[in-house]
């Protein structure tokens, strides 16, 4: 039985950390010693934005790993252990992490990400205006540039489609402009629609 297959029975169709049954897709857990079913699970979009970093933690939403924190598989546990630290400043999170038990070897991979060092602040890249941007956004240039290594001005109001985030720094976006790929601060756009 094919990887897929063996989480949609366990997970029976639902979000295994907020039984959301809106769309899941496999998640692997980071640093597991094997990618098998003990270390990967079926998140909902939401989960997996606030897993992966990419959307701000939602204490609402995720007072759910309360329930998923005793599930019996490895991979659910240490999900549940990482986020319930990111949330720490929760009370009802605090409360959950002295409840919770992992044997050593879980703890050891659980903490390889160091989460349990970090506070929930989420890094998101932000136009001029605070809008959170995202891969396949439209901005528009709110200061003229000068392209570097080009002849190319980009000109204030310049439209950019199809925007893709730079996954290692926050301040940046890439665009094409004129046909030409280039990196834009982020401090000069602002988001269209």
């Amino acid at each position: 039985m094919k990887l897929e297959d063996k989480l949609n029975n366990r997970s029976k169709g639902k979000c295994e950390i907020c039984a959301s049954t809106s769309g899941s897709s496999i998640y692997e857990v980071p640093n597991a010693l094997h990618r098998d079913e003990d270390s990967c699970l079926m998140l909902c979009s939401k989960c997996l934005q606030q897993i992966e970093k990419k959307e701000a933690l939602d204490s609402n939403h995720l007072s759910c790993l309360t329930t998923s924190m005793w599930s019996e598989v490895p991979g659910i546990q240490v999900v549940s252990w990482r986020m319930l630290n990111r949330l720490r400043n929760e009370s009802w999170a605090v409360d959950a992490l002295d409840m919770i038990y992992l044997d050593d070897d879980r703890l050891a991979w659980a903490k390889t990400t160091g989460d349990h060092e970090n506070d929930g602040t989420v890094d998101l890249h932000k136009d001029c205006n605070g809008q959170v941007l995202q891969n396949g956004d439209t901005v528009v240039l709110n200061k003229s540039l000068d392209v570097k290594g080009s002849s190319l001005n980009a000109k204030l109001g310049t439209v950019v489609k199809n925007i893709r985030v730079v996954e290692d720094n926050t301040d940046q976006i890439e665009g094409k402009i004129e046909g030409q790929l280039i990196v834009i601060l982020t401090k000069y756009v602002r988001k269209q629609g």
